[in-house]
């Protein structure tokens, strides 16, 4: 399914490079959340943006949209009734398995489910497996950029809050260059966590930045799977409103 959806990606981007009056490169977004990568999923087809309908999405099919938009890992989805029905896009996976045209396999339906969608605004974990593993990369709150964390700037408390960040299950294993080696920008600042906060960027700092990191040393992840509940938007991870996985 996650090479369907970036086929899908590629083709919409096509298409709005057509589009002479349009100036906008995006052929995917999320709207109505508390930031650009929380909210309802939006694509554009046919010059016009509608919300998607999938089926059968999973995190790792997600993680394809957040990547898209330039946020981290997706966290969480969810198919919601508006009670009323809507024109959105839906998506036939299985017709592109049967060798139709790409365009041929988006249908106009009118639906009152829609999806949404979370993603990590901070962390996200590349190169992996499945979803609750990769090499792990940060992005602060002041930069653009997504930076590669040295080894020994890192330890099991951080991984921890990491896979809890995540939603997924407690860390399993913690490896140097697991999935890939350190690649620019690299995170300059030892990460020091104690184990209970609720996202990577709440861990204190160390005072001295580190400008060198041996190739073999990025800080490679691997969560167990996703848990069934979690408890979010408290100010431990023992606090806060319910969530259950489905």
């Amino acid at each position: 399914m996650e090479h369907l959806l970036m086929l899908l990606l590629l083709l919409w981007s096509s298409e709005l490079q057509a589009e002479g009056n349009d100036t906008s490169t995006e052929p995917v977004r999320l709207v109505g959340g508390a930031s650009r990568c929380e909210g309802t999923l939006e694509m554009k087809h046919q010059g016009e943006w509608r919300p998607v309908v999938y089926y059968e999405i999973n995190l790792k099919d997600a993680d394809v949209s957040c990547r898209d938009l330039d946020c981290g890992s997706a966290v969480s989805f969810r198919d919601r009734d508006e009670s009323s029905e809507r024109s959105v896009w839906w998506f036939n996976s299985d017709c592109v398995k049967y060798g139709s045209a790409l365009s041929e396999c988006l249908s106009s339906i009118n639906s009152s489910y829609i999806l949404d969608l979370t993603c990590s605004v901070s962390i996200r974990l590349v190169n992996g497996s499945r979803h609750c593993s990769g090499r792990l990369e940060v992005r602060s709150h002041q930069s653009n950029q997504w930076s590669s964390v040295c080894e020994e700037d890192f330890d099991q408390q951080g991984a921890e809050v990491v896979c809890r960040e995540l939603g997924c299950g407690p860390p399993s294993v913690l490896q140097g260059a697991l999935y890939g080696e350190v690649e620019a920008p690299m995170w300059t600042k030892g990460i020091q966590c104690g184990g209970h906060e609720s996202a990577l960027l709440d861990c204190r700092s160390s005072g001295s930045e580190r400008n060198t990191c041996s190739p073999a040393k990025a800080v490679g992840l691997t969560c167990s799977g996703v848990e069934p509940v979690r408890l979010v938007g408290g100010a431990s991870r023992c606090e806060g409103t319910l969530e259950t996985q489905k």
